[in-house]
């Protein structure tokens, strides 16, 4: 029993640490350029990302801006008001390394994001992560409950936060701003770490902070400011919801 619940804080920290990293790393530090980290900090998010999702930094950034370029229209890699609420909710997945795979892409959207030593060496090797993901789990918690974190943070990060984000996020919510289409799912947003508060995102898109209203709570906006704090980020973005 509590090997079991080991497992499970275990896959929560996971999940949220590659969430957050996501948002504060890729998201709005690289793809908007809304702050800037020290390069200790900078490389401990990508150690993060390269374990727990095998991501490409440059095809997430490329993939991101063109949905900004193009949002909910056929150009966009992943509209669900143009391809449909569940094709995108349940395969978003497929639609992300579809448009990833895309050369023009990248040439487009990621030109300043540029490989260095350490995307060529080791973090361009993405199974390799994951690999060595699955390995300490293992060895934290036992082969069967170590491929037991690894496969519902999978599930979870994949198949429902990120496509949460993607799907329902232009979906169904509330708006504060009508100049979009995407919408904010507060509850949601303390999952996805402020991600869902996407409507207040697509109004301020070089905002490093997502939450407008009292009643909304962004958790990479809480991180960053003690980065900042600490001196270890600096904001560069539009200043108009720091307060």
């Amino acid at each position: 029993m509590l090997k079991a619940l080991l497992a499970v804080a275990v896959t929560v920290l996971v999940t949220q640490a590659a969430v957050v990293a996501t948002s504060v790393y890729l998201h709005r530090g690289l793809a908007h350029r809304a702050l800037t980290l020290h390069p200790i900090v900078d490389f401990f998010f990508r150690i993060i990302l390269w374990i727990t999702t095998g991501q490409d930094r440059r095809q997430w950034v490329a993939v991101h801006r063109k949905h900004h370029a193009f949002t909910d229209t056929e150009k966009d890699p992943h509209s669900p008001l143009v391809h449909g609420f569940w094709r995108i909710q349940l395969w978003n997945v497929y639609y992300y390394v579809r448009e990833a795979r895309n050369p023009e892409t990248l040439t487009r959207w990621a030109k300043d994001i540029k490989e260095d030593w350490w995307d060529r060496r080791i973090f361009s090797r993405g199974t390799l992560g994951g690999i060595i993901g699955l390995v300490l789990a293992m060895l934290v918690l036992g082969p069967a409950w170590g491929i037991f974190v690894v496969a519902v943070h999978l599930v979870l990060y994949v198949f429902v936060l990120a496509p949460s984000i993607n799907g329902l996020g232009h979906w169904w919510g509330r708006k504060n701003f009508m100049n979009n289409s995407g919408t904010n799912i507060r509850l949601l947003a303390w999952l996805t770490g402020g991600e869902s508060l996407h409507n207040n995102h697509h109004a301020y898109p070089s905002s490093p902070k997502f939450s407008v209203r009292r009643s909304e709570f962004d958790p990479s906006w809480v991180v960053i400011k003690i980065l900042a704090m600490v001196r270890l980020a600096t904001l560069v973005g539009d200043k108009v919801k720091l307060s």
